[in-house]
């Protein structure tokens, strides 16, 4: 047992007797600390300079959630030689020197239990008392206590049953059949009219009275009908008005026989007579069939190629053909879509984020149900329902899939969280309900709504979510990975990727920042056993089914890398941003960014993908430095301004680093900017989409937009480009529409507009185009919940010849144009300022007239127009002499 130890002589941080003299006595303990707080720890003041120092800086590096740090011991007593008696922790340097132990416990008081808002331990066993607190007792469940779910009651009849059969109906008629038939020699003859006997009509019309042809039968072999096991349904209405309300029930159970019964059926002779007489001939036959010729191929698409996308009649159709209409009334409902994206790997699967409507809100009364936040996937194979769900913490706003591992999902929350999903346990499952694979039973976890046990959609929980207090103060409006070829340190500074994955994220919101995210475990991530168990215990709590630990060590305690403020210009504030983009580094000089396709053939499935809580942060000092990556992004903002910034931090006079003022801002939409979207194959070329109008912006060319589109009756929503036809892109409009723009046919006008896509307004617009079965497709989704998925009509997706280039040349024109432009626009200028000055000194050498001489000059004035008003109406022939007399 050690030696109690004596408390300190000062528990005051030297820093708060700043400007004191040296030599002055300090104050006993006695004096200063709060009476009541144990021997074995000591209330001390630490500056930020000390916090800053030793990594504990309050609300950051220790938080009320996790206030412990563990000091060196040889650290403090470094400091205490550095800094003598400024340092803070001079008053307990004896303690310090005979502590037993290498490290030194010091905690946080955010609520001054003990009078200061750090106090030190100064005793191992209080250490370890503190860290490792004892587990409280949890009472055992007796078997016999456990309620028991009570067991239904067997039917019993009534006679109710004979009172339903009695009152259904039946059809008792065999159905009429009618046939119309006309020579063969009169197909294509001229019509003649000529006028008809009445007496030939019965009724006012020739009757065809229907007769048997004994000479024509069909013999049929096998009939496809459905039979629906239920009980007849039959419904009923009447003008009245139920008052009485009661609860009524039917019950039913299915007939069925046991093991042994089954067995024996199975067994007997009659069955093996049907198989062998009925079923084995018909198999046969269908095999034959199918080996000889393919029985399911579209003999119609085989007549000429191309004509996938045409009608019945034959012609190339030019419209959006409706492929798939999807939607879910039990998530729907109160619900919009704010986000889609589809699977990068897996073939007709489309995620979908719903928000709750801002009118359902305020609408609700205090009869309010929160609704769960859901990620849905849907599937083409299986229309009828989401294929599987991603909970979220809240409402998405914005999600993406990782470039390098489709199975990880980075989202952006309605509170302003990031979260992350990892759905690998559920490939297969997604995978099982595609054409052509075998439906596997996966061990998932199912999601059940208003208690319908009947419809079962799997549901992953999420695997991280960021901490509040280091979270957007605002909803998230757009999420981005960073490609794997570069990643940025805390300054964000480029630099190379040696795990040559993606694991940063940027984020952006209308609280005027964009931050930085790593997923990799940080070097400054240091928690101690209990902190990691406490956290464990409160997720279990919270999700009491399995969660994958993918990003266990990111969960609730994740911060950024680093933070981008966006200060304005000219005046005092800042920028509030929505959407953003960044040029994707491909390690090359080309000016294409390359299509989907060749994204997709360069994807190496069967490359195995490292645990992502085994990678580390590497030191920024051991990393080369990328001088090539464009470190500048565009930012739109929700005053419908387009900001061009650096996110690279710069220093201040101090030496801090801070974020620096934006490169350009240009006022271009007056209103809230929906989407800043880059070129797939011109990574220097940016569409923006405000409320009225969209713009085209290069790199690079601060002046201005190098297009901007005239301004619309309708308002914009979304824009994208096509992702096979450089110059094609896609507008969304609030009244269900969709534009269709292409940059080398028509500027002032769209090429062709689709009215009423969807039955309301339109939220996002995603196209995707599949290699395997080269299928062009356009998902729309709107503000009810339905997704519509199109195909695409062949003018829209196959590229002109030489359309790349064309519209590269194009783009350099209207470049051109825009700086002639702008030099027009500063001649002009200079030219008016001048002619100012000439003028104000022209003015200045003139003498002042005198009051005569200007009643003078007005006088000639006015004589000179009656006489021009004299020969106009002599011209016209309607002038009058005045002196004339009648």
């Amino acid at each position: 047992m050690p030696p109690a130890v004596k408390a300190p002589k000062s528990t005051k941080s030297s820093g708060s007797s700043k400007g004191k003299g040296k030599g002055k006595k300090t104050d006993s303990p006695e004096d200063v600390e709060k009476p009541g707080h144990p021997e074995d720890i000591c209330p001390m003041v630490l500056t930020s300079a000390t916090q800053e120092l030793f990594g504990c800086l309050a609300d950051e590096d220790v938080t009320g959630e996790s206030p412990y740090k563990l000091l060196q011991k040889d650290d403090i007593i470094q400091d205490i030689k550095t800094r003598a008696a400024v340092s803070d922790f001079s008053p307990v340097k004896q303690i310090v020197l005979d502590y037993p132990e290498d490290e030194i416990l010091l905690v946080f008081d955010r609520d001054f239990t003990y009078g200061q808002s750090f106090y030190l331990v100064l005793t191992p066993e209080a250490k370890g008392r503190i860290l490792n607190p004892p587990e409280p007792e949890t009472p055992e469940v007796l078997e016999n206590e456990v309620k028991k779910t009570p067991e239904p009651k067997k039917w019993i009849s009534q006679g109710s049953e004979k009172e339903i059969e009695k009152e259904s109906l039946r059809e008792t008629r065999e159905k009429l059949c009618f046939k119309f038939s006309r020579v063969r020699r009169k197909f294509g003859a001229q019509v003649f009219y000529s006028d008809r006997s009445p007496a030939d009509a019965k009724d006012g019309f020739l009757e065809c009275p229907s007769h048997t042809d004994s000479r024509f039968s069909i013999k049929q072999m096998q009939r496809d009908c459905g039979l629906l096991a239920i009980p007849i349904l039959r419904s009923s209405c009447a003008q009245t008005q139920w008052k009485i309300q009661k609860n009524m029930s039917t019950q039913s159970m299915p007939r069925d026989s046991n093991d042994e019964e089954r067995e024996s059926i199975l067994r007997s002779k009659s069955m093996k007579d049907f198989l062998t007489d009925s079923l084995t001939p018909r198999v046969s036959s269908t095999l034959q069939h199918t080996e000889i010729a393919n029985v399911t191929i579209n003999d119609w698409t085989a007549l000429r190629p191309g004509v996938e996308d045409s009608d019945c009649s034959g012609h190339v159709s030019e419209s959006l053909m409706l492929f798939r209409a999807i939607a879910d009334q039990m998530y729907i409902k109160d619900k919009k879509i704010s986000c889609i994206n589809w699977h990068p790997t897996i073939y007709g699967v489309i995620a979908v984020a719903l928000t709750e409507k801002i009118q359902a809100q305020s609408e609700a009364s205090t009869n309010f149900v929160a609704s769960p936040s859901l990620v849905l996937f849907y599937s083409f194979s299986n229309t009828s329902g989401p294929q599987l769900l991603l909970e979220c913490p809240d409402d998405i706003y914005a999600f993406e899939f990782s470039p390098s591992d489709p199975n990880i999902i980075a989202g952006g929350c309605k509170n302003g969280q990031v979260v992350l999903w990892d759905i690998s346990a559920y490939v297969t499952h997604l995978e099982g309900v595609q054409p052509g694979s075998k439906n596997s039973s996966v061990n998932t976890v199912t999601f059940e709504l208003n208690d319908n046990k009947e419809n079962k959609t799997p549901a992953v929980c999420y695997c991280a979510v960021s901490s509040v207090e280091s979270s957007h103060k605002a909803p998230i409006t757009d999420v981005q990975w960073l490609p794997p070829t570069f990643e940025v340190t805390k300054t964000g500074l480029a630099v190379e990727n040696k795990n040559n994955l993606s694991v940063q994220i940027v984020t952006c919101s209308p609280d005027c920042a964009i931050k930085f995210w790593d997923v990799r475990v940080s070097k400054q991530t240091s928690h101690s056993a209990t902190s990691k168990k406490q956290r464990a215990d409160q997720k279990n709590q919270l999700t009491p089914y399995l969660v994958p630990e993918t990003f266990k060590h990111l969960d609730r305690t994740w911060k950024p890398l680093f933070k981008v403020s966006l200060p304005k210009i000219d005046t005092s504030g800042e920028y509030a941003p929505l959407k953003f983009s960044l040029e994707h580094y491909t390690c090359d000089d080309n000016n294409t960014g390359g299509t989907t396709e060749d994204a997709n053939e360069n994807d190496d499935s069967s490359e195995v993908i490292p645990d992502y809580s085994q990678l580390r942060v590497p030191s920024a000092k051991t990393l080369t430095t990328l001088e090539d990556v464009n470190t500048k992004i565009f930012i739109g903002t929700e005053d419908g301004e387009i900001v061009y910034t650096d996110w690279k931090m710069g220093k201040d006079d101090s030496g801090r680093f801070k974020s620096e003022k934006p490169l350009h801002c240009s006022n271009i939409h007056h209103w809230f900017v929906n989407t800043v979207q880059r070129s797939p194959f011109f990574k220097d070329i940016i569409l923006t989409v405000g409320a009225w109008d969209f713009a085209i912006w290069r790199e690079g060319v601060l002046d201005g937009p190098i297009i901007q589109s005239p301004s619309s009756e309708q308002a914009y929503t979304v824009g994208c480009w096509s992702v096979t036809r450089p110059a094609i892109i896609f507008i969304g409009r609030e009244d269900s529409s969709i534009e269709v723009w292409s940059f080398l046919q028509q500027s002032g006008e769209p090429v062709q507009v689709f009215a009423n896509v969807t039955k309301s307004r339109i939220t996002c617009i995603k196209p995707w185009a599949s290699i395997t079965t080269k299928q062009h497709f356009l998902a729309v989704s709107d503000d009810l919940g339905t997704v519509s998925v199109f195909r695409l009509p062949k003018s829209l997706y196959v590229p002109l010849r030489s359309e790349h280039s064309h519209l590269r040349k194009h783009f350099e024109r209207e470049e051109n144009r825009l700086k002639d432009l702008m030099m027009r626009k500063e001649q002009w200028l200079i030219e008016m300022k001048e002619a100012e000055e000439r003028k104000k000194k022209t003015d200045l050498d003139k003498p002042e007239k005198t009051l005569e001489e200007e009643e003078e000059e007005d006088m000639k004035a006015y004589k000179e127009y009656l006489v021009l008003e004299e020969k106009i109406l002599k011209d016209i022939g309607v002038w009058q002499d005045p002196d004339h007399k009648v």
